[in-house]
C-alpha cells in the first residue's frame, strides 16, 4: 500500500456520514431508534426521520433525560441512537452514560457531532477534547472515531450489530473523503493506509488526514513513514499496533484531543508493557480552545500537517 493510493474524492463533512448510515441502519434494521437533543439539522438525521418517524423521538433540549430514555428503550430491546454535540454527549451527561448505560451494559449508540478544535467558530465551550478519554474509561464502552464521510457512514451502520455501548465521535466540518465507499467496517481492526520503514503515523478521526499529508512532504526527503488509521480507540488493535512497531521501531501518534487521556496514551501503554519504542505525541497540549477557522486552529493548537513533519522528524532523531 502506498501513498499514491490514498485519493480524496471529495470533501464531505463526517456528520453527514452519520447521516447516511443511521438512515441505511434504519432500512436494514427495524429494532433501530433514533434520539436528538434539538439538534436534527446539525446532525443530519433528517432521513432517518422522514423514512422512520414513529421511531424517532425529539427530547428537546435536555440530553441527560436523552441519554436515560435511550438506556429505557435499550431495556426494551431497541438500538437507540443518540444524536447531539460531542461536549453534550458526554461532558453534560457523564453520570448516565456511567450510572444508566455503561454499569448494565446497554445497548446504546452515543453519536457525537462536532467534535474537537474543527468545529471552529463555537468556540471552546464546545470544542470539547477530553471525550475519548472520558468514554475510553468507561468498562465495555467502545469507542470509535472515523477518519471520513465514507467510513462514519460504514462505522455508523456497522455499530447497529455490535451489542453494548459505543460513542461514536465525527466532526463538523467538509473533510477529505479517501477511504472506500463499499468499506466493511471492523470495530476494533486498524487500517493500514500506507506501508512504510523509518516511522509508524498512528492517527484517528480528521488527522488521519493531517498524517496522510505530512507523510507524502516526508517521503520527499526519503523518510518513509507507514500510516495507520486508528478508527477504534477501544478496543485497540494491539496486534497490528505491535507488528508495524515491531518493524519501524518509532512512533508518532496524532489526534484531535488532549494528550492526557487520548489515542496516544493507548498506544503508549500498549508499548510500555510490550516493546518500548520512541514515541511522539501531536496532541492538544493541556490547553482549550476558541473561537477559528478549523485549519487555522488545528495549526495554532500544534495539530498542523507541519506538526506531524516535525514530530517525525524529533522521534527519528531519538530512534
Amino acid at each position: 500500500m502506498s501513498l499514491d493510493s490514498i485519493i480524496n474524492t471529495g470533501n464531505k463533512a463526517t456528520r453527514d456520514g452519520f447521516g447516511a448510515g443511521l438512515y441505511e441502519a434504519g432500512q436494514q434494521n427495524p429494532n433501530v431508534v433514533a434520539l436528538c437533543a434539538d439538534l436534527v439539522g446539525s446532525l443530519k438525521m433528517e432521513a432517518f426521520i422522514e423514512a422512520f418517524p414513529q421511531r424517532f423521538f425529539q427530547v428537546g433540549i435536555a440530553e441527560a433525560n436523552m441519554m436515560s430514555i435511550a438506556a429505557g428503550l435499550a431495556t426494551a430491546g431497541k438500538i437507540p441512537y443518540t444524536g447531539t454535540f460531542a461536549n453534550f454527549s458526554t461532558g453534560r451527561v457523564y453520570d448516565q452514560l456511567r450510572q444508566s448505560i455503561a454499569y448494565s451494559h446497554k445497548n446504546v449508540k452515543v453519536c457525537a457531532s462536532h467534535a474537537g478544535l474543527t468545529l471552529g467558530e463555537d468556540g471552546a465551550t464546545h470544542q470539547i477534547l477530553e471525550d475519548i478519554g472520558m468514554t475510553k474509561m468507561l468498562p465495555g464502552f467502545t469507542v470509535i472515531c472515523p477518519a471520513d464521510y465514507n467510513q462514519t457512514k460504514a462505522a455508523t451502520i456497522a455499530i447497529a450489530e455490535h451489542y453494548g455501548p459505543v460513542y461514536l465521535r465525527f466532526g463538523r466540518p467538509s473533510w477529505a473523503n479517501f477511504t472506500a465507499a463499499d468499506q466493511k467496517f471492523e470495530i476494533g481492526k486498524a487500517q493500514l493506509l500506507a506501508t512504510g520503514s523509518d516511522v509508524t503515523i498512528f492517527a484517528t478521526g480528521h488527522m488521519v488526514w493531517q498524517a496522510v499529508e505530512a507523510a507524502r512532504e516526508l517521503a520527499k526527503t526519503g523518510i518513509s513513514c507507514e500510516v495507520i488509521n486508528i478508527h477504534t480507540i477501544k478496543p485497540l488493535d494491539e496486534e497490528a499496533v505491535l507488528d508495524s512497531v515491531s518493524k519501524t521501531r518509532a512512533v508518532v501518534t496524532a489526534e484531535e484531543h488532549q494528550r492526557n487521556g487520548g489515542l496516544g496514551e493507548s498506544i503508549a501503554g500498549v508499548l510500555a508493557r510490550r516493546l518500548p519504542t520512541p514515541m511522539e505525541m501531536v496532541a492538544v497540549n493541556d490547553s482549550f480552545g476558541e473561537s477559528g477557522k478549523p485549519v487555522e486552529l488545528l495549526d495554532k493548537y500544534g495539530l498542523g500537517i507541519v506538526d506531524v513533519v516535525t514530530a517525525v522528524q524529533r522521534v527519528l532523531q531519538r530512534k
